[in-house]
């Protein structure tokens, strides 16, 4: 039996190329965003006081919440676009992705018209001194209208990792990085706009690389048979299935997201060096995570075929191999930090102190790639099958679990027990999506 793409089900060799192929292009994207904000870090670093890369930081933190909550929009057209790409119907695959972009750009629009009291609200929450909040201001005032792009390119990515077509995503971050680290130098240095100058780079950047973007949409779609019809946007009832996917995905973020701040609020309450150590090892995860989310993405895009394709032995093929690839990769990772883990905390922070504590706890950031890697995995899995509200589900109980788990478990062994607590997190994570994992994949049979 032969699949869509060419090659043998039954060919491990082919499977495991296929997987490969597609997840290089994502954990390269990946590796492009540190970069970037390496640069805004070191340029802001060279103005003239501290109060300008302390604005940098804190609105970066601002619109990294901001942003990343309505990351469901990358999320949602993954899913549905693999499914229609599965079913090999070209006209609902437009359909789906004009839709995603209809809801995106409402979304920005919103964020546009309500800046003055979020960005107000974000930065009382933070409280920073004065001198950094003004430059924070400046900042978040030019770089929230990079919204409509941002959310657009949210759209894109979606797209290109449901069609498969990955490699161009890579090209698309690659123009955006480059150009925003280009622009970052002639805004700043070359014409003396200091911070609003990084944030305006960041502007331009995220509005060319969505141009691009669309183009190549554009170019990619054309051999799937269908057209691009305005009739179906204007139809509410159209609407329904992604916007309903899309707000089980927004209280799973949510969720998620309460579940880190809750890791994050009781380190604080042990004291600032104990703070600062577990944000440096947290950091382990975020490094292992460019190559885990490489296979989950693949798990997406293919388990979405398959369940366009209503294919239960694709379905399982992806899932066997993409997790096999995870689990190397996690190993792998592991493996690194074991290795490497005391030069890492060293090039994170220079501040005795902190890298004493982060040396203490070292060995739960080694680890956590090997705990992490399976609930990467089946969001992936859920995410390609349109699982919402299994998703929203799961992660809702996980977060009234983890809570009361993390608090005892912090309040009896300090932060050996919150680090604890933080691996029943993502085993609870794990776990309540398996237990579902069997209706998902009876659902691809009908």
């Amino acid at each position: 039996m032969s699949d869509r793409a060419g090659g043998s089900m039954d060919d491990a060799r082919y499977w495991h190329r296929r997987v490969l192929r597609f997840a290089a292009p994502i954990i390269l994207s990946n590796l492009t965003l540190p970069i970037v904000g390496a640069v805004d870090t070191a340029v802001a670093g060279h103005l003239p006081g501290p109060e300008y890369l302390g604005g940098v930081a804190v609105a970066a933190l601002i619109f990294s919440f901001v942003f990343w909550t309505f990351s469901f929009l990358r999320f949602s057209a993954t899913g549905y676009v693999a499914q229609a790409l599965g079913r090999a119907d070209g006209g609902e695959l437009r359909a789906i992705a004009a839709r995603a972009g209809v809801v995106a750009v409402f979304i920005a629009l919103a964020i546009l018209a309500l800046q003055a009291p979020v960005g107000w609200l974000a930065l009382v929450l933070v409280d920073a001194s004065a001198a950094v909040s003004e430059q924070a201001r400046i900042y978040f005032d030019v770089r929230i209208w990079s919204a409509p792009a941002t959310l657009g390119n949210y759209v894109v990515l979606g797209c290109l990792i449901g069609i498969q077509r990955t490699g161009w995503a890579l090209v698309i971050q690659i123009v955006i990085a480059s150009l925003n680290v280009a622009l970052n130098f002639l805004f700043v240095f070359g014409f003396g706009w200091d911070i609003a100058g990084l944030a305006g780079a960041t502007v331009v950047a995220e509005w060319v690389g969505l141009g691009l973007g669309i183009l190549i949409l554009l170019r990619l779609v054309r051999p799937y048979p269908g057209t691009w019809r305005i009739d179906g946007l204007l139809t509410w009832g159209r609407y329904r299935p992604i916007l309903s996917l899309n707000g089980d995905l927004l209280i799973r973020t949510v969720s998620l997201n309460l579940t880190y701040a809750i890791f994050i609020a009781l380190s604080a309450r042990l004291s600032d060096v104990t703070l600062a150590a577990n944000e440096v090892l947290v950091m382990f995860l975020s490094i292992a995570a460019f190559g885990l989310d490489g296979f989950a993405n693949a798990a997406e895009a293919i388990v979405g075929e398959a369940y366009g394709r209503r294919d239960r032995r694709l379905l399982q093929t992806a899932v066997r191999v993409t997790t096999l690839w995870s689990g190397v990769t996690a190993v792998f990772a592991s493996l690194v930090f074991g290795l490497f883990g005391v030069p890492i905390v060293n090039l994170m922070t220079d501040l005795d102190e902190v890298r004493q504590v982060a040396y203490a706890y070292l060995p739960y950031a080694v680890l956590m790639p090997l705990a992490a890697c399976w609930s990467f995995q089946l969001d992936g899995v859920f995410i390609g099958a349109t699982r919402g509200a299994d998703m929203r589900n799961a992660m809702l109980l996980v977060l009234v679990l983890y809570a009361p788990i993390g608090v005892a478990l912090w309040a009896a062994f300090d932060n050996h027990g919150l680090w604890i607590s933080f691996y029943i997190m993502y085993a609870l994570r794990a776990f309540t999506l398996w237990v579902r994992y069997p209706a998902l994949v009876r659902g691809a049979e009908t």
